[in-house]
C-alpha cells in the first residue's frame, strides 16, 4: 500500500503570526539599540556658544536640512566636563545633536565660529541610511502584498496549500445528489398546491423528458418563485430536490458577489460547467435580486460593473448559443419588480410560479404540519386558530406554534390550549404586554373610549371586519388595541373601503362625542385612513372627480424621478378628494357614535373594569350585529319560538 505524505497545515494565519514577530524584533532591536546610542539634544545657541568654541567639537554632521549630529574629541569624551550630559562614550556615535530650522543659517553661523576661535572641525552633509529607516520606506508595499496574499488564501478556502489560490473563482454551490438525500418532499409543504402541481411537471420532466418531448416540445429551462417573505418558496426548493432524483446545486445569489473584478462571472461559468457534467440537473438561486437587478439604473456605477457582468454571464449560461443542455434553473426573489426585463423573458425563466399567502384553507393544513410535534389540549380547533390568523404566511404560523408552547411551558401547563395560541397571536401582532408603563386615570379613560369607539363603529357599518378581542393593556408601541376578523376577499368595492375607514376613524371620532377633544393617540389610525383614501384616488380610479383613471405603474419601468405623473392642477384635485373621503367617513362616525352613546359608555366602562373584552361583551351591550347573517338567522328563531310559545300559552 503505497504511503502518502501528510499535507502540511499552511494556515494564513502562520503567515502573520512571522511578520509580526520580524517587524516586532526589528523594532525592538532599533529601539533598544537607538535608546542606548542616542546623542543628547541641546539648543542651537548652546552650541555655538559653549560646545563649539570650546574646542571639542572633532566632527559636525548635517542630515537632511534638518539636524546635525556633533562628535566630541576623544579627550572631550573622557574628561570630566560632560559627564552625565552624553550617553555615549564612543568617538564612533555622536554625543550631541542640534536640531535647527534653516541649515544655510546653521552653516554660516558655524563657519564665523570656527574663524573667529581658529578652530579646525569638520564639517559635511549626509543622508541618514539606517536598517530602521529602510524597513519603514518598504513597509507599507510589504504590508500590502501580505494582505493580498492573506485575503486570496482566505477566499481559496483554506489551508490546502498554493494552488488553491486560484479556486476563487469556482462556484460556492452546494450538491445534492443520491449521496446526500434531502428527507423534504412535496407532502411536508402544506397549501400552494398551484405552485406544487408546476414544481411536479418540471420534476417530471427530468425523470422521463421523452414524454413530453416525443410531441415537439422543449423542457423548460427555468422557473421563478415570486412571493412575499415566509411563503415557502426556499420550502418548495427544498422539496423539489428531496422529488427529484437529479443532482441538485443549492447556493444564494449573493455567492455569487466579490471584491474582486471576474470573480462572479466565474463562478457562474464554472457552476454551469459542473451542471452540465451531471445533466439532467436542476440549479436554485435563492434571492437572485442580488445579482438580477435592471441593468443601467444607477448612474453611479462605472462601464465595468461586477454585479451586470455576473448578470451578463448568468444570462448567456441561461439561453445563449448552447442551448442543449439539461439543466433547469429555479430562482426564488420577493422582489421581482426590481429584476432585469432580459432575465424574465421566454426562454430563460419560462414560468414565474406566485406563491402567495396562505388563505382560510391552506392556514389550516399548515396548522396541522406544524402542530404535530406538539402535546396539544383535547378539542383544538384548528379552523378556529386558521380563522384567528388572516394574513399570516407559513413562517408566522411556524412562529405562531412555537410561540404558543413556549408560552404554555411558562404557564406550567401540561399541553398547549386555545387560550395559549390566542396570547401567541396577540404578543406576535401587537407585542409584548407591558403592564408596568404609567399611565394616569384620566389616560387610561381616554384609551377606553378610543376603543370603545372603533369596536362600536365596526360594530354598525355593515362592510367593517367583525370585533374579536379589544384591550387597553399596552403591548408594544400601542396603549390599546383590537382585534378584528376580515372577511376574505380577492376584490373590495368602494363601499367596503369606506366602511373600513370608518370603523379605523371611531377612536378619534369618539374622543371628539366623549371629551369635545381629540389627542395624538390617532396617530395610526389617520396614516391607515390617509394610505387608503390616497389608494381609493389614484390607484384604484374609485374617485367619481377624476374618473377611471390610475397612476399606479406595476411594472416599475416608469421613472419619474422628483417629478409627478400628473399636473399641479390634478394634484390639487387629489388633495381636495382624499381630504373629502376623509372627513364625510369621520362625520360619519361622530353621528354613529353620537346616535349611541349610552351604549358606547357602557362598553367603555366595562373595558375599563376587565382590560379586555371579547364579542361576547358587544353582543350584551348591542346585541347580534345587524348585518351578521348567522347571528341574526339565531335572533330571529328565538324570536319565533318565544312568540309560538306565547301563542301557545294564551290558547291554553
Amino acid at each position: 500500500m503505497e504511503n502518502k505524505k501528510p499535507v502540511p497545515n499552511r494556515s494564513p494565519f502562520s503567515f502573520w503570526w512571522v511578520s509580526a514577530i520580524i517587524i516586532a524584533a526589528i523594532f525592538g532591536i532599533e529601539y533598544f539599540y537607538g535608546a542606548e546610542s542616542a546623542p543628547a539634544e541641546i539648543s542651537q545657541k548652546e552650541f555655538f556658544s559653549q560646545v563649539l568654541p570650546s574646542g571639542d567639537v572633532k566632527e559636525v554632521v548635517i542630515f537632511n536640512k534638518d539636524y546635525a549630529n556633533v562628535f566630541l574629541t576623544k579627550d572631550a569624551v573622557k574628561s570630566e566636563k560632560y559627564k552625565g550630559q552624553i550617553k555615549s562614550t564612543s568617538t564612533d556615535a555622536p554625543q550631541f545633536k542640534v536640531i535647527f530650522i534653516d541649515a544655510a543659517n546653521f552653516e554660516k553661523t558655524f563657519n564665523e565660529v570656527v574663524t573667529q576661535s581658529n578652530l579646525n572641525v569638520l564639517l559635511r552633509k549626509e543622508v541618514p541610511n539606517t536598517l530602521f529607516g529602510d524597513i519603514i520606506s518598504w513597509l507599507p508595499l510589504l504590508l500590502m502584498i501580505g494582505f493580498f496574499v492573506f485575503m486570496m488564501m482566505r477566499m481559496s478556502g483554506a489551508s490546502g496549500g498554493g494552488s488553491q489560490v486560484f479556486n476563487i473563482g469556482k462556484s460556492k454551490a452546494r450538491v445534492f445528489d443520491e449521496n446526500d438525500r434531502i428527507k423534504v418532499t412535496f407532502e411536508n409543504v402544506a397549501g400552494l398546491e398551484g405552485a406544487k402541481e408546476e414544481l411536479q411537471e418540471i420534476v417530471n420532466f427530468l425523470r422521463e423528458p421523452s414524454k413530453y418531448t416525443r410531441l415537439g416540445g422543449k423542457i423548460p429551462k427555468g422557473a421563478l418563485l415570486v412571493g412575499p417573505p415566509g411563503t415557502g418558496k426556499t420550502l418548495l426548493a427544498k422539496a423539489i430536490a428531496g422529488e427529484a432524483n437529479v443532482p441538485f446545486f443549492s447556493l444564494s445569489g449573493s455567492d455569487f458577489v466579490e471584491m474582486f473584478v471576474g470573480v462572479g462571472a466565474s463562478r457562474v461559468r464554472d457552476l454551469f460547467k459542473q451542471a452540465k457534467e451531471k445533466s439532467p440537473a436542476i440549479i436554485f438561486i435563492d434571492e437572485i435580486d442580488a445579482i438580477g437587478r435592471a441593468r443601467g439604473k444607477n448612474a453611479m456605477t462605472g462601464s465595468n460593473d461586477e454585479r451586470e457582468n455576473t448578470l451578463n454571464q448568468l444570462l448567456t449560461e441561461m439561453d445563449g448559443f448552447q442551448t442543449d443542455t439539461n439543466v433547469i434553473v429555479l430562482a426564488a426573489t420577493n422582489r421581482a419588480d426590481i429584476l432585469d426585463k432580459a432575465l424574465l423573458r421566454a426562454g430563460r425563466f419560462d414560468r414565474q410560479i406566485y406563491v402567495d399567502l396562505p388563505d382560510l384553507n391552506e392556514r389550516e393544513a399548515i396548522f396541522a404540519v406544524h402542530l404535530k410535534p406538539l402535546k396539544l389540549a383535547e378539542g383544538l380547533d384548528i379552523n378556529f386558530l386558521a380563522r384567528q390568523t388572516p394574513g399570516f404566511s407559513g413562517a408566522d404560523i411556524a412562529n405562531v406554534c412555537n410561540e404558543a408552547a413556549l408560552i404554555a411551558a411558562r404557564r406550567n401547563k401540561d399541553s398547549v390550549d386555545k387560550e395559549d395560541f390566542l396570547s401567541a397571536v396577540d404578543r406576535i401582532v401587537g407585542g409584548l404586554e407591558k403592564r408596568t408603563r404609567i399611565i394616569t386615570p384620566a389616560e387610561k379613560r381616554a384609551i377606553a373610549f378610543h376603543e370603545a369607539g372603533h369596536a362600536t363603529v365596526s360594530w354598525l357599518v355593515e362592510h367593517a371586519a367583525p370585533l374579536v378581542k379589544v384591550t387597553i393593556v399596552p403591548r408594544g408601541q400601542s396603549l390599546g388595541a383590537a382585534w378584528y376578523l376580515p372577511e376574505e376577499r380577492q376584490i373590495t368595492t368602494a363601499e367596503q373601503l369606506k366602511d373600513e375607514m370608518c370603523a379605523t376613524l371611531g377612536g378619534r371620532a369618539a374622543e371628539k362625542v366623549i371629551f369635545d377633544n381629540i389627542s395624538t393617540g390617532a396617530l395610526s389610525d389617520l396614516e391607515k385612513v390617509s394610505r387608503q383614501a390616497t389608494a381609493m384616488v389614484t390607484i384604484y380610479g374609485l374617485n367619481e372627480k377624476l374618473g377611471n383613471i390610475t397612476y399606479y405603474d406595476s411594472t416599475g419601468q416608469r421613472d419619474y424621478g422628483f417629478t409627478k405623473p400628473y399636473s399641479e392642477k390634478t394634484a390639487q384635485v387629489i388633495d381636495e378628494e382624499i381630504s373629502k373621503i376623509v372627513e364625510e367617513q369621520y362625520v360619519r362616525a361622530v353621528n354613529i357614535l353620537t346616535e349611541n352613546k349610552d351604549k358606547l359608555t357602557s362598553l367603555a366602562e366595562k373595558l375599563l373594569e376587565k382590560e379586555v373584552i371579547f364579542k361576547e361583551d358587544l353582543e350584551a351591550i348591542f346585541g347580534p350585529r345587524p348585518f351578521d347573517k348567522e347571528e341574526t338567522t339565531k335572533a330571529t328563531e328565538a324570536k319565533n319560538t318565544a312568540s309560538e310559545d306565547e301563542q301557545k300559552e294564551e290558547t291554553v
